[in-house]
């Protein structure tokens, strides 16, 4: 008898064991430290301290549908209807996003930039990855529209977790932009789980992502096949521009070739040659920047 409930205390041990720690990892994958980020990016000199604190902007807080505040820069160098807004990737935060928004503000329009729940000076206790973070994107596009009226011109640029949210976003609540930039997306949230078990760990996926997924649910509230951007491209009729790097071996390029696919009406896709996840304008300015020139042209 005493081998049985040995055997039970064994099997429930490895249960909780593995539901807590695949849950942890995905709810609280290990952020960037603020600090590093900033020296990142101005020693990389993505960020020109200077020229950005002279830009007009105003510090919006914004409140999160599930319960928390959003940091939000409302960033206004010109007299447009011309709004971009940026969409930042797990473990970042707005900082990162600013190399992003000054493409945009170089060719006239104004931007947000703002901090995910769990990220920078946001609430929120998990990350999601995109399951809350497309409602959380949506209160900011309302407010946008709030404060400088309906008939504006939006684009929303994602990087990573913030492409994957602005596709969600899209196709699930509401096509509420004019044009969508989604660099390094996953198309399917499982898959991508599946694909970095299969890196990190010799354990076939099978034996701990189906108690992971259990654990997220449980600890979380939703179904990691809730969140899956390719199951709702066909919603999505404002164009895209799709982009990723060929070398990325965190996120696999060929998830943005199905997404790619699977988008019907305008659309573009760039396959970077160089770079590793979320580094194809850090490693292709230049190109980077002429697919966005000959995006902007669609829309």
């Amino acid at each position: 008898m005493k081998k049985w409930w040995f055997a039970l205390a064994g099997i429930l041990t490895y249960i909780i064991g593995v539901g807590i720690y695949f849950s942890n990892r995905i709810m609280y994958m290990k952020k960037k430290e603020d600090d590093f980020i900033h020296n990142r990016e101005i020693t990389a000199k993505r960020l020109i301290r200077e020229d950005f604190d002279n830009l007009p902007k105003t510090e919006i807080w914004i409140s999160s549908p599930s319960g928390y505040s959003l940091k939000c820069l409302f960033v206004e160098p010109h007299e447009t209807k011309k709004w971009v807004v940026i969409s930042h990737g797990v473990t970042e935060n707005k900082v990162n996003s600013i190399k992003y928004m000054n493409i945009f503000l170089k060719r006239g329009f104004n931007a947000i930039i703002y901090d995910h729940r769990r990220h920078g000076d946001s609430g929120g206790k998990t990350s999601s990855y995109g399951y809350y973070e497309k409602f959380d994107l949506k209160a900011v596009i309302a407010e946008l529209k709030r404060r400088k009226g309906p008939d504006l011109h939006i684009g929303i640029h994602g990087e990573s977790m913030g492409a994957a949210t602005l596709l969600l976003y899209a196709g699930m609540l509401e096509d509420g932009a004019d044009f969508y930039i989604a660099d390094c997306p996953f198309s399917n949230f499982e898959d991508q789980i599946k694909y970095q078990l299969k890196e990190e760990i010799r354990l076939p996926s099978w034996t701990v992502f189906p108690l992971g997924r259990l654990f997220i649910k449980f600890r979380d509230g939703y179904w990691t096949n809730e969140v899956s951007p390719i199951d709702y491209m066909k919603n999505i009729r404002s164009p895209v521009l799709f982009i990723h790097s060929e070398n990325d071996s965190f996120i696999p390029a060929s998830m943005t070739v199905e997404l790619y696919a699977a988008k019907e009406g305008p659309k573009q896709l760039y396959i970077a040659k160089k770079g590793a996840h979320a580094q194809s304008y850090n490693e292709n300015p230049q190109e980077y920047e002429a697919q966005i020139d000959q995006f902007l042209k669609l829309v």
